[in-house]
């Protein structure tokens, strides 16, 4: 039964159905990007990243055993802290950001997406959006892939203003989505949105895992396809942790809906909690131990907290991979 459950990938209690509202805030998607960027950037200063600031793309920490010649002596004198000038030719990163937006990203159910009530497509839009920001910032290419039961939408890498705003309105179109497509087949598409990029990639891949066919194997095979090219890839598996975790309802019965196949149970939570934590458990832990097999960057994110550990990753991978 908890088998069953975790294949569902969506656990729906059928009072919970609403529309998005049109007015969301994710219709403005620049501005509250940039207010989590800012509040991240605020905050920053008490962490390991001091070198990140409002203009941080011209700038870099300087490492240990790095030639002294770009050493801004004068930002030195302001901060007693030592940073080599980047130069435009320098801030060519190039970032492809992967969405999946099928049915079940757009769980729970909210009555209106806001920083502070987001379902998985939903933290997923915002992440990938404020990342946008700080790539804009540095005057870095980022590019898009979307998939769920097809290639819905692909843009190459690109660092223009026009480039940033059409990428922008397609992330808000999804995020407002009332009908996400009824199946996933998230391993054919990783196959061929590997095959299109062609140059070195910082590639960030936003999923919740869970697809209608059931192929574990043929899913670790498509995670595998996306280090071709020496990219560099992190993988952030978005869950709404108490529910789809650690199965944290009210013992009432309740109808559990997949809306991915239209198959439900009922059932009381109590009597399947167990075994569905185990089983939920043992997939994240093979899933974890193939992206470390892999050498890709495994981050476990719950939709329901901010947006700090997204934002962190980002820094420690620019690093590694400039």
């Amino acid at each position: 039964m908890a088998s069953r459950l975790l294949n569902y990938g969506y656990l729906s209690v059928m009072n919970l159905q609403s529309e998005l509202n049109k007015s969301s805030l994710f219709q403005n998607l620049e501005l509250l990007a940039n207010q989590v960027v800012e509040g991240f950037i605020s905050g920053i200063h008490k962490s390991p990243f001091h070198g990140f600031s409002a203009e941080f793309a011209e700038h870099k920490i300087y490492n240990n055993g790095e030639s002294t010649k770009h050493i801004d002596w004068k930002l030195f004198a302001k901060t007693d802290k030592l940073y080599t000038k980047r130069y435009e030719e320098e801030t060519n990163l190039r970032c492809h950001m992967i969405l999946d937006s099928s049915a079940s990203m757009y769980y729970p159910e909210v009555k209106n997406l806001s920083v502070n009530d987001l379902n998985k497509i939903g933290f997923g839009v915002l992440s990938i959006a404020a990342l946008m920001n700080i790539l804009k910032r540095q005057r870095d290419a980022v590019g898009l892939s979307v998939f769920s039961d097809q290639y819905n939408f692909y843009s190459p890498e690109k660092g223009s203003e026009r480039h940033h705003q059409m990428l922008l309105a397609k992330l808000s179109e999804i995020s407002l989505d009332k009908t996400p497509a009824k199946e996933t087949e998230t391993y054919a598409y990783l196959h061929l949105i590997a095959e299109k990029i062609k140059r070195r990639s910082l590639i960030f891949l936003f999923t919740d895992m869970f697809q209608t066919a059931t192929d574990d194997e043929r899913l670790f095979d498509a995670l595998r396809h996306l280090k071709y090219n020496k990219h560099e890839v992190v993988l952030f598996h978005l869950i709404d942790k108490s529910t789809e975790q650690e199965f944290d309802f009210e013992n009432t019965p309740k109808r559990y809906i997949d809306v991915e196949t239209g198959a439900h149970i009922d059932l009381y939570a109590e009597n399947v909690k167990e075994a569905y934590e185990k089983s939920v458990a043992t997939y994240f832990d093979a899933l974890k131990l193939k992206c470390a097999q892999y050498k890709m960057k495994y981050v476990g994110v719950d939709v329901r907290g901010d947006f700090s550990k997204v934002l962190n990753t980002y820094m420690v991978e620019r690093q590694k991979f400039l």
